[in-house]
């Protein structure tokens, strides 16, 4: 079941890729270590919201939450 860390991952990798940072300087300076990242960009790793927070600061990204009732 995809419950969406494929779509996470997907996104933070184009991001990333579109600012033209490598996985070690966007670690570095979001404070994660390298292997959080990339595991984060395969949708293997389930981010916490601070981790994700600091991932969407350094690439200018804001994150939304919809709440479906």
């Amino acid at each position: 079941m995809n419950d969406g860390k494929e779509a996470i991952g997907g996104i933070i990798h184009s991001r990333r890729k579109a600012r033209k940072i490598s996985q070690e300087q966007l670690a570095d300076i979001a404070s994660i270590s390298p292997r959080t990242l990339r595991d984060i960009e395969k949708g293997i790793a389930n981010p916490e919201l601070e981790t994700l927070m600091k991932i969407c600061n350094v690439l200018g990204m804001e994150i939304k939450i919809e709440v479906i009732q």
